[in-house]
């Protein structure tokens, strides 16, 4: 895919088929990943990929923790909840998806089991854990960098006819993940990307967000 191609088409996946991805594309992914640029080259972000057994029992235990009313542990900050504008759009990407998989606004069981997809890295068959290095915690641009690398992560990606969803619901119960993936304390858990190859049955992955327009997002300035 050329670069425009990749940008228009690309969506979050939140259906994947039961298919495992070779060691050798992801490293080809996340290289590639790597060349996203990062504050004076400090180069923050550390992965760890998980599959098989290990990604089975973090489901297992974000899953069962979750039910059991155990408060999250997320170890980035989450600040406030959204509101205003941001809320609408939240709210707005909800509708698409609910409406997508036919889940109806009082079916609160169905509305229950899609938040715990969530906390399951929606059953795909490798989730990518993204850190940063403990001694850069409070730095503003670390976790800037950190979303540069993993916008990079999910476009590599998608150029290789993977998908994957940027997900803060798995590692939501931090301790739980930081044992099973084997990240030491050194590091801080920042974000979780499920990754696969795309179940284009599921109804869900044929959502494409909408986008504000360039009018509200841009202002320019010295331009005739």
């Amino acid at each position: 895919m050329d670069f425009d191609a990749v940008i228009r088409g690309r969506r979050s996946i939140r259906g994947y088929l039961p298919k495992s991805v070779p060691r050798a594309l992801i490293e080809e992914i996340l290289t590639l990943a790597m060349r996203a640029p990062s504050s004076m080259n400090t180069q923050p972000w550390n992965f760890h990929v998980i599959t098989g057994a290990p990604l089975d029992r973090i489901r297992a235990g974000n899953t069962e923790r979750t039910l059991a009313g155990v408060p999250h542990s997320r170890e980035f900050r989450t600040g406030q909840p959204f509101a205003g504008a941001h809320r609408d759009r939240q709210v707005g990407v909800a509708k698409q998806l609910f409406g997508a998989m036919g889940i109806a606004r009082d079916d609160a069981a169905r509305r229950h089991d899609w938040v715990l997809r969530g906390f399951r890295q929606f059953d795909a068959p490798v989730c990518v854990i993204i850190t940063y290095d403990r001694v850069l915690d409070g730095s503003d641009d670390t976790p800037f960098d950190c979303g540069a690398v993993t916008n990079a992560l999910v476009n590599a990606a998608w150029s290789r006819g993977l998908g994957a969803v940027i997900n803060s619901q798995g590692i939501m119960q931090s301790p739980v993940v930081r044992e099973h993936a084997g990240i030491p304390d050194d590091q801080v858990i920042m974000k979780a990307i499920a990754l696969g190859w795309p179940d284009e049955s599921f109804p869900a992955n044929a959502v494409v967000s909408e986008r504000k327009p360039l009018e509200e997002a841009a202002v320019f300035v010295g331009f005739e």
